[in-house]
């Protein structure tokens, strides 16, 4: 029997409290745990602060029954191999590829290797980020992620010889790749050396787009694009299909409101201003001479699809908003695909120039296809995947709205031993909330089972059905899956996403509670049984409802969570978030942060469920002083018999570039805590070897 936790027996290791207080709108704010925000690579009191939470952890959760036969079945439902959807350029084809166990996917140009990262570093934590081929095939453009960081280094490599060229650009994130047609160069963005010590947690500002030329140094990159007078705009660059024109992005937080300017690199002109104005959102959807195709927010709360004349800026509508939420567009050819979501579900649509529907291209199943980019031959590549269907590769052709199967997953289950139903259910003020429900088709639903609720909930984000072996490997072991897409997400279009933001925050809380509320009503499981879990904003989301309804849960697991909603923004990019949150500054939106904001709202003296936080040291999105300081509160409050644990990983970041092995061995201490406070029983079978293909997904 695992002993009980408390901060009065001293079980968790010490937390020395400081004494930093301020008044903050009239209300006085104790933080005695500001010191954790220092970074653990400068600061060795925070170094010793995660090495001894840590050793605390990780002696715990090697104890918990069942861990290592939790890890051999994620071994083994991770060990297929994997697909990313191609691009072609110049008569080749690039994807990623990952034979199963790798610890990084490794780029292929046709069946060769051209980009093994697994050789990169010991621990497999250096990874491959994004990566882009010159119009002619003839280079590679990529970025090297180190230990999770969202900076970048930019390389380029010589595809016939395999072998790098020496040019390295430098203090790169949040950009686009573009290449200019020539393939002499390329756009990217950057923002500004930080100082010393400072890059991990450094406000980002002043991002500008540079054009680099093949065979020269950084420094002489010509300045394309720059915003000095508004230093917190950022500026990301993109070239058209066809390689006219380049497209700059303007916006200054994560709401869809952008600033557009053009230039026409055929006539060698320099960016000039097409939409003015951070007010709607609008992203590219393909180029046919001087025509722009866009999808726009604007007068379409769910998206529409548009034509801009790039010289006059005449616009004219070509697909209007429908019922479905419009999520991207791509000129594939002479026609349009448009892809929508009907209740969190793909659907995708092919039209004429002129908006005709020709018809609905045909999906292999209902889940999410995702992919579709615009190609000027009239073929393009997307994936398609579901909560118990691996990722497949499809091509498509517009010509004649035929899809047709490249690489399907070869898995050691049956993907149709599983069911998925869609059921909606009641929020606290009435709103229709829908969330998808996977198991075993052969559990008995008589009875009440251990269930994982997942959420968002955020940054017009939607969550539609996506394969998971972490997923999948919970439902095996007879665990229900549950995904509930709640407000503040983009499923239903702008006022699903303004429903739960802002002043109306509290929406997404009161949605994932419901959908707690609703899973035992319906039997499907009990208070006893119920774990919840969420990364990033889903993090604040999980820690807000412990604090809202502790009893209604057996176990959290808040993952690289914003937990401290009065100075979120004081770090790396999380002045973006304002758009979403509110501004801590601002007296209104301070009460209403206040009210929810994780650290501030520990209710000591109240019984919690089992909580185990999850951040990693080099988390720079979401810096870990957020899960630090919640996990140190969490500690020293009286939360009853239940453990309060903080797992920090070593070389990661905010989930991106983590390597396989890694994402099992933390997947292995999520799944076995939440499993023994869940009451699920682990077992070893259920992975009698199978291959096959992906069963569809039923619904109700």
């Amino acid at each position: 029997m695992l002993a009980p936790f408390s901060a009065a027996a001293q079980t968790y290791p010490e937390t020395r409290r400081g004494d930093v207080v301020e008044t903050i709108h009239g209300e006085v704010i104790a933080d005695p745990y500001r010191w954790l925000e220092n970074d653990v690579r400068e600061d060795a009191e925070v170094a010793a602060w995660v090495a001894a939470q840590n050793g605390v952890s990780a002696a715990y959760l090697a104890a918990l029954p069942g861990r290592a036969a939790i890890k051999a079945r994620l071994e083994a439902l991770w060990d297929y191999p994997r697909f990313g959807v191609p691009v072609v350029r110049g008569g080749q084809m690039f994807a990623l590829r990952n034979s199963g166990l790798q610890k990084q996917a490794a780029l292929f140009v046709d069946e060769r290797v051209l980009i093994d990262p697994n050789g990169w570093a010991e621990d497999g934590a250096t990874a491959l980020a994004e990566w882009a081929p010159s119009f002619d095939g003839r280079y590679l453009l990529y970025g090297v992620q180190e230990g999770g960081s969202d900076w970048r280094e930019l390389r380029v490599r010589d595809v016939a010889t395999g072998q790098d060229l020496p040019d390295r650009v430098k203090w790169v994130k949040f950009s686009g790749l573009a290449w200019d047609r020539e393939g002499a160069g390329f756009y990217y963005s950057r923002f500004e050396e930080p100082a010393d010590g400072a890059a991990f947690q450094a406000a980002n500002l002043g991002q500008s787009v540079h054009y680099h030329r093949l065979g020269s140094d950084q420094a002489e990159d010509r300045l394309v694009f720059s915003t000095p007078e508004r230093p917190t705009w950022n500026n990301v660059a993109e070239v058209s299909e066809d390689g006219r024109w380049l497209v700059i992005t303007s916006s200054e937080g994560t709401d869809e409101r952008y600033q557009i300017s053009i230039a026409d690199l055929e006539a060698g002109e320099a960016p000039r201003t097409l939409i003015a104005g951070l007010e709607h959102g609008w992203s590219l959807a393909g180029s046919l001479g001087q025509t722009l195709y866009l999808v726009t927010n604007k007068g379409a709360p769910r998206y529409r699809l548009v034509a801009m004349d790039a010289v006059s800026g005449v616009m004219t509508e070509i697909v209007g908003e429908g019922e479905d939420t419009l999520t991207g567009a791509a000129l594939i050819g002479n026609r349009l695909v448009v892809e929508t979501l009907a209740d969190a579900r793909s659907r995708v649509w092919l039209h004429e120039l002129d908006g005709r529907r020709v018809g609905e291209v045909p999906l292999p199943g209902i889940g999410s296809a995702s992919g579709f980019a615009a190609s000027r031959d009239g073929v393009s590549y997307f994936g398609f995947s579901s909560f118990a269907t691996p990722g497949s590769v499809w091509r498509f052709e517009a010509a004649s709205n035929a899809v047709e199967l490249v690489r399907g997953p070869e898995v050691n289950f049956s993907p149709d031993d599983y069911v998925v139903r869609q059921i909606f259910f009641a929020s606290k003020d009435g709103t229709r909330v829908p969330m998808f429900v996977s198991h075993l088709k052969s559990l008995d639903l008589s009875r009440p089972h251990p269930a994982l609720l997942y959420g968002y909930g955020g940054f017009n984000v939607s969550l539609p059905p996506a394969f998971s072996p972490s997923r999948l490997a919970w439902m095996a072991m007879g665990g229900i899956f549950v995904q509930a897409n709640i407000r503040g997400g983009g499923e239903y279009g702008a006022a699903w996403h303004d429903g739960g933001r802002r002043g109306a925050k509290q929406n997404v809380f009161d949605d994932f509670i419901a959908a707690a509320e609703t899973l035992i009503t319906e039997g499907f499981s009990s208070a006893e049984q119920l774990a919840i879990q969420g990364g990033s904003n889903g993090g604040l989301l999980v820690g807000a409802v412990v604090n809202q309804r502790p009893e209604l849960f057996a176990a959290a697991l808040p993952a690289v969570g914003v937990m401290d909603m009065l100075r979120f923004d004081r770090f790396t990019a999380g002045r973006y978030w304002r758009d979403d949150y509110g501004d801590p500054a601002d007296t209104k939106d301070f009460r209403v942060l206040r009210g929810y904001s994780p650290l501030h709202n520990i209710k000591a003296g109240t019984a919690y469920p089992a909580i185990l936080v999850t951040t990693a040291d080099t988390d720079d999105r979401v810096v870990p002083g957020h899960s630090f300081k919640y996990a140190a509160a969490l500690q020293a409050a009286d939360l009853g018999p239940k453990p309060q644990l903080i797992r920090i990983e070593t070389r990661a970041g905010h989930g991106s570039g983590k390597p396989t092995d890694k994402l099992i061995e933390e997947v292995a201490d999520l799944w076995a805590f939440a499993a023994h406070f869940t009451g699920l029983a682990v077992e070893s079978g259920g992975l009698e070897g199978y291959e096959g293909e992906a069963g569809a997904l039923e619904t109700e």
